[in-house]
C-alpha cells in the first residue's frame, strides 16, 4: 500500500471545495453520476472504433447501492476504469480532470457527450462521507487498483481484486449531527429523488435495488418485493423530434416537472444552433401562481449542460416581463464554472436570453392573432407584468412588450391593443386618448370624456395603478401621443371655439385669479374648459404627476409624508347655468363667492376620486347653501 499526500495542494484548498464551491450537499450524487457516465462514454467511444471490442449501448449501466447497516452509498459504473496512474493523476491531483484530457486528446463526434471537465466533482463527495473508496479495473486490464482517503491530507493506493471492468465508488456516510442529517443520504426514496432531479436524462441508464409495496385483495398484510429499477427516463423530451410528440406529451411533461394541475396554453419547442447551441422547452402557463406578484417569486428556467441539471432556476435566461414562463434550456457549450453550479456571464448566455425572449414574444404575437379567447385569458393573468416591464426598463423594452399591451376600451367595451386602436383612429386624430379610474364604470361617469365621445375618438380605459406610468414612460405609439382626458390641453376645439374661449378667459380673468386666491395654494389656477360638456366643473393636472399617479403614490407607504400631489387647475364651463351665477357674485358677493370656489373645488376632488381636504367646511358649506 502506498501512502500519499495530494500533489501541489494543500487541505485547506480541499475543504475550500468541499464547503465553499458547491451550495448543496445533495449535488454530490449528481457529480458522482456524470463522471461515471463519462467513463461510460469513453469506453463508449473506443468500441465504436473498435467493432472487436464487441460492446453496444445497451451493455452499459449505472449501479446505485445503499447499505444502511455499513452506512455506504456505492456509485459503480461498467466504464472505461483507471489504471493506478490514472487514479493518482485524476483523483491524486485536486481540479486535474481526465476528462478534459481525453476530449483534447480524441476527435469526439457527436455520438460522445463529455459532462465533467473540471476534474473537481468528485470531491464533493467528501461532502457527505467520511471516507471515500474508488475501486477500478481499466478495460483490457488484469489488475485492479484502490484508491481510499479520509479528505484530511492524502490517500492510499494499491493493488486489489475487481471482477469486471469499470469503477465502484464507496461512500462511508458521515454520522448526523445537530445541525445536518445525512442519514437521508441511506434512503431510496431519497436518492430516486436526487436522480429525477438531476440526473434524469443521462443517456445510460442508473439502476437501483427498490422495494416495492404491494396490496392484494386476498390478504391483509402487504407483501413487499425488491426489483432491479430503472430510475432515469434517460431520453429527455426537448430532444426529440417534435414529430414524434403530441400535444398530451409536451402537457404531461409540464405538469409533471412544474408541479401545475392546469395545462399550459402553449409551449415552445426549439433548437438552436449557431453562436450559441442549444435546445428549449418553454411553457406559457395558463395561471399565475398564488405568490407571482410577491416579492417571493423566484422567476429562472432549468438550466441543464449536457442533459444534467445545473440550476433549478436561471433567472439570467429570463427578462422580468416573461417572469411568468415555466421551462428548460440544455446547451453543451456554456461556459461553466468548476462546480457547474455557476454560471459565467458570457456572450453565449446573453445570446440564450436574447433568443428565448425573441421566441416568447413571437409565440405570444402568434396566439394573439390565431387564438383571441386564450390569449385574453393569458393577459388577465399576466398581462400586468408587462405594464410593469415597460414603467421599470423606462420602455427599453418597448419594441418586446408594445404589441402585447391591450387595454379596456370605449369601442365596443371589449380589451383592445394598441394596434388596434391606431388601426380605427379618425383622420383628423393625431393623439391616443386615455382615462384613468378605478373602475370602467367610475371612468365612464367622468365628466371629461364627453367632448371627447363627442368627436367620436375611442378611449383606453386605465383601470390598474401601473397603466399609466406605463402609459408616461411609452410618450407614445405609432408615431402617436398618448393623451389623458384630464391633461390640461385636450386641443378638442375648432379656431373660432378656441377664440371664443380666449376671448371669455380675458374677460373673466379677475374673477379666476380671485378663485384661485381663494382657495389658497391648493390649484394652480382656475380658468375655462375647453373639455366640459355638460358638467360645471372638473380638475386637470399639469405637469409630470397626473392627479391618478398622485393617488397611486400617496397610497404607498414609502411615500408617507412626502409631497406627491399633482399640480392641480380647477376648470369652468362657461356654459353651464353655475357660471353665470359665478360671475354676478364676483360682482355682488365676494364672501359668497369664496364658499361657492370651496365647493366647487371639493365637488370636483370628489368626481376625480380624491378625498375632501376638510369634510367639515364641506359640510358646513352645504348647509349654508341650503
Amino acid at each position: 500500500m502506498q501512502t500519499k499526500e495530494f500533489k501541489a495542494e494543500s487541505k485547506r484548498l480541499l475543504d475550500m471545495m468541499i464547503n465553499s464551491i458547491y451550495t448543496h450537499k445533495e449535488i454530490f450524487l449528481r457529480e458522482l453520476i456524470s463522471n461515471a457516465s463519462d467513463a461510460i462514454d469513453k469506453l463508449y467511444f473506443k468500441s465504436l472504433t473498435d467493432t472487436s471490442m464487441g460492446l453496444g449501448k445497451d451493455d452499459f449501466s449505472i449501479e446505485l447501492a445503499i447499505d444502511k447497516d455499513a452506512r455506504t452509498l456505492t456509485v459503480s459504473d461498467n466504464g472505461i476504469g483507471m489504471n493506478e496512474e490514472e487514479l493518482e493523476n485524476n483523483l491524486g491531483t485536486i481540479a486535474n480532470s481526465g476528462s478534459l484530457k481525453f476530449k483534447s486528446e480524441n476527435d469526439l463526434g457527436d455520438d460522445v457527450d463529455i459532462i465533467g471537465q473540471f476534474g473537481v466533482g468528485f470531491y464533493s463527495a467528501f461532502m457527505v462521507a467520511k471516507e471515500v473508496t474508488v475501486i477500478s479495473k481499466p478495460y483490457g486490464s488484469d489488475k485492479a487498483w484502490k484508491w481510499q482517503s479520509n479528505g484530511a491530507d492524502g490517500y492510499t493506493i494499491e493493488e486489489c481484486e475487481k471482477d469486471s471492468f469499470g469503477t465502484d465508488i464507496i461512500l462511508k456516510i458521515k454520522d448526523n449531527t445537530d445541525d445536518e442529517k445525512y442519514d437521508e443520504f441511506l434512503e431510496q426514496y431519497r436518492i430516486q429523488q436526487l436522480v429525477k432531479k438531476y440526473s434524469d436524462y443521462i443517456r445510460f441508464p442508473i439502476r437501483m435495488d427498490v422495494e416495492h409495496t404491494h396490496y392484494s385483495e386476498d390478504s391483509e398484510e402487504p407483501t413487499k418485493t425488491v426489483e432491479h429499477d430503472t430510475l432515469n427516463s434517460m431520453t429527455p423530451i426537448w430532444k426529440k423530434n417534435k414529430n414524434e410528440l403530441t400535444e398530451d406529451d409536451y402537457n404531461n411533461f409540464y405538469t409533471e416537472k412544474f408541479m401545475d394541475y392546469t395545462p399550459p396554453i402553449a409551449h415552445i419547442h426549439s433548437r438552436n444552433e449557431g453562436l450559441a447551441t442549444y435546445n428549449a422547452l418553454l411553457y406559457i402557463p395558463a395561471k399565475a401562481p398564488f405568490d407571482y406578484y410577491s416579492k417571493d417569486y423566484e422567476k429562472g428556467l432549468q438550466l441543464y449542460s449536457s442533459g444534467v441539471m445545473i440550476m433549478e432556476k436561471c433567472a439570467d435566461l429570463l427578462p422580468d416581463h416573461f417572469s411568468f414562463v415555466r421551462g428548460l434550456v440544455d446547451s453543451e457549450d456554456l461556459s461553466l464554472n468548476i462546480s457547474r453550479e455557476l454560471l459565467q456571464h458570457d456572450r453565449q448566455l446573453k445570446i440564450i436570453a436574447k433568443n428565448v425572449e425573441k421566441s416568447i414574444k413571437n409565440e405570444l404575437l402568434k396566439l394573439l392573432k390565431n387564438d383571441r379567447e386564450k390569449y385574453e385569458k393569458f393577459y388577465e393573468a399576466f398581462g400586468l407584468q408587462f405594464k410593469y416591464g415597460i414603467y421599470s426598463s423606462y420602455a427599453q423594452s418597448r419594441d418586446v412588450l408594445e404589441d402585447l399591451l391591450m387595454f379596456p376600451s370605449s369601442f365596443e367595451g371589449k380589451n383592445v391593443t394598441l394596434a388596434e386602436y391606431v388601426s380605427r383612429m379618425k383622420e383628423d386624430q393625431q393623439d391616443i386618448y386615455y382615462a384613468c379610474g378605478e373602475s370602467i364604470e367610475r371612468i365612464e361617469k367622468l365628466p371629461q370624456l364627453e367632448r371627447v365621445k363627442d368627436k367620436g375618438y375611442e378611449i383606453l380605459y386605465c383601470t390598474n395603478d401601473i397603466d399609466e406610468f406605463a402609459i408616461k414612460m411609452l410618450i407614445q405609439y405609432k408615431e402617436k401621443k398618448f393623451k389623458s382626458i384630464s391633461d390640461a390641453d385636450l386641443d378638442l376645439e375648432t379656431e373660432e371655439e378656441k377664440e371664443e374661449t380666449k376671448k371669455a378667459a380675458e374677460e373673466n380673468k379677475d374673477m379666476f385669479d380671485f378663485m384661485a386666491k381663494a382657495l389658497d395654494g391648493k390649484v394652480k389656477a382656475v380658468r375655462l374648459s375647453t373639455k366640459l360638456k355638460t358638467h360645471p366643473v372638473c380638475l386637470s393636472a399639469d405637469g409630470p404627476i397626473t392627479i391618478e399617479m398622485e393617488k397611486v403614490l400617496s397610497s404607498m407607504p414609502q411615500n408617507e409624508g412626502q409631497d406627491v400631489s399633482a399640480a392641480k387647475t380647477l376648470e369652468l364651463n362657461a356654459s353651464h347655468p353655475i357660471f353665470e351665477k359665478l360671475k354676478a357674485l364676483y360682482d355682488t358677493d365676494k364672501d359668497k363667492l369664496t364658499d361657492y370656489t370651496k365647493l366647487l373645488y371639493s365637488q370636483a376632488r370628489l368626481i376625480e376620486g380624491l378625498s375632501v381636504e376638510d369634510p367639515v367646511e364641506f359640510a358646513n358649506l352645504i348647509c349654508g347653501l341650503m
